[in-house]
């Protein structure tokens, strides 16, 4: 296991996995307090689907990515209330992206697989291990672009989340503050499919901040405990991957996060005794 420390590609799975974890326990964390985990799980379905369409074109993957999870993102919001997608055209939206990825993995599988044989069972299952130098960089600046977005956004977010009315009488721009997360939210799931993958991603995004939430009820206290708790679950994800090198990087990273908010189980019923 320690020789893998000293690897390359280790070494650049773990920079853009700290970016992407980052990232994505932000993301995460009002995701879920604005009750939109239903977006994030159509969103990882739409980020198979533009990485398809992309392969099936000849093009990058990157490029479908970002252009299909940061468009649809923002078509949901646009067709939802306030920037808030509602659960019929999410639904609806869903079933024909899926239908979508179906049609661009048959033409990619019958026409271009030849060329990258292994690129669809990267988009679903994440290929964090076969970044190269320029991917990680790539990766970490539009992480650490979509961490600092979220961070400056998060005091009306929060406002416009806990009490929309009064944000709204106040002057927060609701709508337009909706569909700027909404987009935030599709860039870093795009970026966050390399690591885990497409099936995997809502984990990534809904268990650290399903986990902070359970263990406080603080706001801001909540927020950085979701973004650290998504560092954490990458970091030990990594070594326990390297540790059992039959595991994959992105079953090791969701178990360990799977394991973390099963912890509150035990711990949130005895902190509330503990007060009571």
């Amino acid at each position: 296991m320690i020789t893998a420390f000293h690897q390359a590609f280790f070494q650049h799975a773990l920079l853009a996995g700290t970016a992407i974890a980052l990232a994505s326990g932000l993301v995460g964390y009002f995701l879920v307090l604005r009750a939109q985990t239903f977006t994030g799980d159509t969103l990882s379905h739409v980020a198979f689907t533009g990485a398809m369409a992309a392969l099936a074109g000849g093009y990058d993957l990157r490029l479908g990515l970002f252009a299909a999870t940061v468009g649809v993102a923002l078509l949901l919001g646009l067709l939802g209330r306030r920037g808030r997608p509602d659960d019929v055209v999410i639904g609806t939206l869903f079933s024909w992206i899926l239908g979508l990825g179906t049609f661009f993995l048959t033409l990619y599988t019958t026409h271009r697989s030849t060329t990258r044989g292994n690129a669809g069972i990267s988009v679903l299952f994440g290929s964090i291990y076969g970044l190269n130098g320029t991917q990680t960089t790539t990766a970490v600046l539009v992480a650490v672009a979509v961490s600092t977005a979220s961070l400056l956004i998060a005091r009306p977010l929060l406002f416009a989340t806990l009490d929309e009315a009064v944000a709204t009488a106040r002057g927060v721009k609701a709508g337009a503050l909706g569909l700027g997360f909404l987009a935030l939210v599709g860039a870093c799931a795009a970026e966050a499919t390399q690591a885990v993958g497409s099936l995997l991603l809502l984990g990534l995004l809904a268990a650290p901040a399903g986990t902070a939430l359970r263990l406080t009820d603080r706001p801001y206290r909540a927020l950085a405990l979701s973004a650290a708790l998504a560092v954490l679950e990458m970091w030990a994800g990594l070594t326990l991957s390297a540790a059992v090198p039959r595991l994959p990087p992105s079953f090791a990273i969701m178990a360990v996060a799977a394991a973390c908010y099963a912890g509150t189980l035990v711990i949130r019923p005895a902190v509330r005794r503990a007060a009571a």
